[in-house]
């Protein structure tokens, strides 16, 4: 393995406030979309890729269709016979697909790669639709008794980060808050048109009804029909082309991989200052390997599939004590304009949460950021951004540090 620089070209997300189903469409049609669009984004023809990567959780739950790696030559005729995979780490399948294209890069094996990440969730019944995303959990061994097993399981993670430091629940509405404003300035946001509420000051339970335990309705992320795309390339190719300008640097990365079960996960920790010690390591893995610490980032893409995955992401990721995420709520910190912008995108919670395209999304976003195209949503100033995505609870856990790229 060298020390093999990887860029991102180019790269498209959909709009992920649409319902394909209601389109008329499936998920060839949008695999088609994502692919066309990330390849002209890139400037680049299917015969200029060297590998294919897709991110797909679920696909043959909700699509009914698997060998999802197999899509992208099947509506794209240029990509015919290049190599393609595709990946399952439930929320986290992006992000492993993204990996998976990086090791490829960096080996010299190709020195180009189309990681696409594609999910339809928007063809079943909610209640059926929740029922298919807890096979992401440890089936027949947790939550067996829960309707909605997803807010059932961070419901656990928000008592156990209550029983060890105290929480306010008045600070994980503070999170749903920002993360909807920032959905409005995104113009592929799926709750940009919603009329959202205040979250401040008394619960209302008509207005936000409680789903699972602690969990309530503007708490969770969405059930979203989306797909997005990058482009990723190495120095050879870069070498070979000097006209073209990439997007960013992805200059370092985390990964971690522990077992299925929450309690397993809680009470290996129970003698650690942090709740999930695996995601504060996936954190560290990334900036070691791009030489930054949290004060070099300029925002964060995190995994707020529920709010209290964000409050838990805050104290992780250093931004303040163990236990202490609190203080950034209120103090502001994690607003656009605040110390560490925290999903200025929207997030899982104001943008959508396609499952298997996430971490896609978290990539192209971070790009976007460094390289100054994220429009109404951009970050002033920013060079150097981060992920952090993980499947189910935490099972998978990627984190990515992303840099702008120097003026020629």
């Amino acid at each position: 393995m060298t020390d093999t620089g990887i860029w991102v070209l180019g790269g498209y997300q959909s709009d992920f406030a649409r319902n394909l189903v209601r389109e008329g469409k499936d998920v060839a049609d949008l695999t088609g979309e994502v692919v066309d669009a990330t390849l002209a984004s890139a400037g680049m023809t299917g015969e200029q890729i060297g590998v294919v990567h897709v991110g797909n959780a679920f696909g043959e739950l909700f699509a009914k269709q698997g060998q999802m790696g197999a899509m992208p030559a099947t509506v794209r005729e240029d990509l015919w016979g290049v190599p393609a995979a595709r990946h399952e780490a439930a929320c986290a399948s992006g992000s492993i697909a993204i990996l998976s294209a990086m090791a490829d890069l960096r080996a010299g094996s190709y020195d180009t790669a189309l990681v696409v990440g594609v999910e339809l969730e928007k063809t079943v019944p909610g209640d059926t639709g929740a029922e298919m995303l807890g096979t992401a959990a440890w089936t027949g061994h947790e939550g067996q008794d829960a309707r909605f097993m997803w807010p059932y399981m961070f419901s656990k993670i928000t008592d156990a980060y209550a029983d060890r430091y105290g929480l306010d629940e008045a600070h994980l509405r503070g999170i749903a808050a920002v993360n909807f404003a920032n959905g409005r300035r995104n113009p592929n946001a799926q709750t940009r048109g919603w009329d959202i509420p205040s979250l401040t000051g008394e619960v209302d339970d008509k207005v936000n009804p409680q789903v699972e335990g602690r969990m309530r309705r503007f708490d969770c992320s969405q059930i979203t029909d989306g797909g997005a795309g990058v482009v990723l390339v190495n120095d050879d190719y870069l070498r070979r082309h000097p006209h073209l300008r990439p997007w960013a640097r992805i200059l370092g990365w985390g990964h971690r991989t522990v077992g299925l079960p929450l309690e397993q996960k809680l009470s290996r920790s129970e003698n650690d200052p942090y709740l999930l010690p695996h995601l504060r390591q996936a954190v560290q893995d990334a900036f070691a390997r791009a030489g930054v610490d949290l004060d070099g980032l300029d925002g964060l893409e995190t995994h707020d599939c529920f709010t209290a995955s964000e409050y838990m992401a805050i104290d992780h990721i250093g931004l303040t004590d163990p236990g202490q995420s609190w203080k950034a709520v209120e103090n502001g910190e994690i607003e656009v304009g605040g110390r560490l912008p925290i999903n200025p995108s929207g997030g899982l919670i104001g943008g959508g949460h396609p499952v298997g395209a996430t971490g896609v999304r978290m990539l192209l976003d971070a790009s976007l950021q460094v390289a100054g195209r994220a429009g109404e949503y951009q970050v002033e100033g920013a060079r150097t951004f981060g992920t952090l995505n993980f499947g189910g609870s935490t099972a998978t856990t990627v984190s990515l540090v992303v840099g702008s790229v120097p003026a020629a």
